[in-house]
């Protein structure tokens, strides 16, 4: 009998969840503000950049980041710039009650 665990042996006990793991053809949120997002600012705008990609153009995805980076002018938006030009726009909605962020990205 072979058993199935809901843990994936392709990820290593280090590697963090990936944000998403499918194509969302509507509007969603890509939550970024675990522990695992809190001790890694990169891994908040690589995992932005892929829930992004994850995104059907005509819809967005509310990228809901940790506060312990700040808000997401400092790090995120130049990372968005630069990955994208001015292929996507985006906008600062509000800062949550727990301190975290959320900024809405258009996928055009």
């Amino acid at each position: 009998m072979k058993m199935h665990s809901s843990h994936s042996s392709d990820h290593g006990h280090d590697e963090p969840t990936p944000v998403t793991d499918r194509t969302h053809d509507n509007s969603w949120s890509a939550t970024l503000e675990q522990p695992q997002h809190a001790a890694d600012v990169d891994l908040v705008v690589s995992q932005a950049i892929d829930a992004i990609e994850h995104t059907e153009p005509g819809t967005h995805v509310n990228l809901v980041t940790h506060g312990d980076h700040g808000h997401p002018s400092e790090y995120l938006f130049d990372a968005l710039d630069e990955a994208y030009g001015d292929d996507l726009s985006w906008e600062h909605i509000q800062q949550c009650g727990c301190g975290g962020h959320v900024t809405r990205v258009y996928v055009e």
